[in-house]
């Protein structure tokens, strides 16, 4: 199988470099800056699950994609704000038998992606890691999870489904074909909505918070982002809840979700694709009540509005 993977940030480059190391044919669409940086040092992933430096990775630029013919399997890891430009550069690696495996967050992503390239040529998909490039491009990985989820939106995806699964055996990470993807993708879309809201609106750890004594207002977050989810028909499981609430009033952790970093270094942020897109879904409450989830979405329009004024 031959795998195109998009980008070689922390996502991207973390997952195909699993994969590399492995032994796949894995190669990483990038820019000419990020292709000299891997030539001359390397794809370095340092992480507790184990190390790993891969001399000279395959990469393709995008102007150099529709030479290399089709691909088998595209993974995609980009930031919802970067997915126009994203396909315009892979769309030329996109074939008949070709399927795209999206990593994004949240679901207005596949509604892009079915547009371009067709649903049957689009699975469902979640990651699950923390990990970010250093300034010398290295990959770390911040936690101990480096999970992959991913399975069939249409019955006639088991066969690209199966390929997935050979191709992700004996990598170091953990995949997991999905009975129902759309179910996980929106379990991950409540927790991180509720996560990003919570930490962004405070900016701080949800154990900060917990210290200061609110962490009434991340399960009031909570609530309503999962309230969202059993009203369009995607009602995520007991379990996952229970997990959610666990993490969200922990009053010894330091998580926070990287949105927080993106508006602490004064970058765009995934506000618009993970909190106002659950926004839009939501139904209109009947008793006028205050919404915690636009009162943090529009903090973050506010940061962003400031942001585009000072650096335009």
């Amino acid at each position: 199988m031959r795998i195109l993977v998009v980008g070689a940030g922390a996502t991207g480059g973390y997952f195909g470099g699993r994969l590399l190391e492995a032994g796949r044919d894995v190669t990483f669409l990038v820019r000419p800056r990020r292709a000299e940086a891997l030539a001359a040092t390397g794809l370095a992933i340092r992480s507790g699950r184990g190390d790993a430096t891969i001399e000279n990775p395959p990469t393709v630029l995008a102007a150099d994609l529709e030479s290399r013919g089709p691909f088998d399997l595209v993974l995609l890891s980009c930031k919802a704000y970067d997915l126009d430009g994203a396909i315009a550069s892979f769309a030329p690696a996109v074939g008949p038998g070709s399927i795209v495996l999206p990593m994004l967050n949240g679901m207005r992503h596949l509604e892009t992606l079915d547009a371009r390239f067709g649903t049957e040529r689009v699975l469902g998909g979640a990651c699950f890691i923390s990990a970010a490039l250093d300034d010398a491009g290295r990959i770390i990985h911040r936690s101990d999870v480096h999970g992959l989820v991913y399975g069939a939106r249409l019955e006639e995806q088991a066969a690209a489904v199966q390929a997935a699964s050979t191709a992700f055996q004996g990598a170091n990470f953990n995949p997991r074909a999905s009975d129902d993807i759309l179910l996980d993708m929106w379990e991950k879309w409540v927790f991180l909505a509720a996560l990003a809201g919570t930490t962004c609106l405070v900016r701080a750890s949800v154990g900060d918070l917990a210290a200061a004594g609110g962490s009434d207002l991340a399960v009031a977050l909570l609530d309503e982002c999962n309230a969202i989810a059993v009203a369009v028909g995607r009602p995520p499981r007991q379990k996952h809840l229970d997990w959610a609430r666990g993490i969200l009033t922990d009053r010894g952790s330091t998580m926070t979700a990287s949105m927080l970093g993106d508006v602490e270094r004064g970058a765009p942020t995934e506000a618009d694709h993970i909190l106002g897109d659950l926004i839009r879904r939501a139904p209109r409450p009947a008793d006028g009540s205050p919404s915690l989830l636009r009162t943090a979405y529009l903090a973050l329009g506010a940061y962003e509005a400031r942001r585009r004024r000072e650096h335009p």
